[in-house]
């Protein structure tokens, strides 16, 4: 089987993500998918469930999170796999962006009303088990509402639309993300500290789909690596066209560190995104060994 790899999709734990641990593993085994990973956002609580049921549908499964974290301004997410999910870091981690996001949620509130769409903390509270608000939350109750059926700012979300491929994520990177209107600054750790504390732990980083995060600024990757070193790169990605992915892929064999690949699979909020989609030209094969030398399976 050519697909049988995915090391990168999301829980229920990810504020944007919508299936439990276990959920996902069933549905990675009915894909066919034998190698998988959960990495949620700067967390790791599915880990250990992950774990379980992959072990009892014969699933190699490895430990996984997805960090947020900056590189001269730009925001960057880097994976780490095969880390020691038990460390107090990962849980400082995870409280420490929670409590930021949480007292920024309001904020999104006002900069949502100031961009014309009015929301209220009821809509928002029936899609949120925490009390964060995700730009992907924002799209989904504003797409649905009756009174913004003809607005002309969300025509590319509608079907047929340019954006419409993705509706939520993609009004979140066009409204909420680093550098738009809605835009509400959580403070990341430094790249380095990132990678450096992967390793401490017991584990690999991984650069995640970065032709998505170093739009413009691919000579980031080389000023990244003689800082810090990584190793690895998600060089397949539902995000990368295949120039991008080709570069990556080079990049990889340059500095002879893992290529990987990853659906970034969430659910309802990248409805085109299907498991195991990670657009790999090839068989997997070599991603596999590559695993396997890394000592990661």
């Amino acid at each position: 089987m050519k697909n049988y790899i995915d090391l990168h999709m999301h829980s229920k734990y990810s504020d944007d993500g919508e299936f439990s641990p276990s959920k996902l593993v069933e549905m990675c085994s009915e894909k066919g998918i034998r190698i998988m990973a959960i990495a949620d956002h700067n967390l790791v609580c599915a880990v250990k469930e992950g774990r379980e049921r992959a072990e009892e549908l014969g699933i190699q499964y490895i430990s996984a999170i997805e960090i947020d974290c900056t590189y001269q301004g730009v925001n960057l997410h880097v994976l780490g796999y095969g880390i020691s999910e038990d460390q107090e870091f990962f849980r400082q981690l995870g409280d420490q962006i929670y409590q930021q996001e949480l007292m920024l949620s309001d904020r999104k509130m006002e900069l949502t009303e100031a961009l014309g769409f009015h929301v209220t903390k009821e809509e928002l509270d029936s899609l949120s088990e925490n009390g964060v608000y995700t730009g992907e939350m924002f799209g989904e109750i504003i797409l649905g509402k009756e009174e913004y059926k003809e607005h002309p700012m969300l025509k590319p979300y509608r079907a047929g639309g340019e954006r419409s491929d993705n509706p939520y994520v993609n009004f979140y990177w066009d409204f909420y993300s680093q550098g738009k209107p809605c835009y509400t600054e959580v403070v990341y750790p430094d790249y380095a500290e990132i990678v450096q504390k992967i390793h401490q732990y017991g584990g690999k980083a991984v650069l995640a789909h970065p032709g998505a995060n170093l739009k413009g600024k691919f000579e980031y990757f080389d000023e990244m690596m003689k800082e810090e070193s990584l190793d690895g790169v998600e060089a397949f990605s539902n995000y990368h066209d295949k120039e991008t992915a080709d570069y990556f892929y080079r990049k990889g064999q340059e500095y002879g560190i893992m290529t990987t690949c990853g659906s970034d699979f969430h659910g309802k909020t990248k409805p085109s995104i299907e498991l195991g989609e990670c657009h790999c030209p090839y068989d997997e094969e070599f991603l596999e060994k590559a695993l396997k030398e890394a000592e990661l399976i």
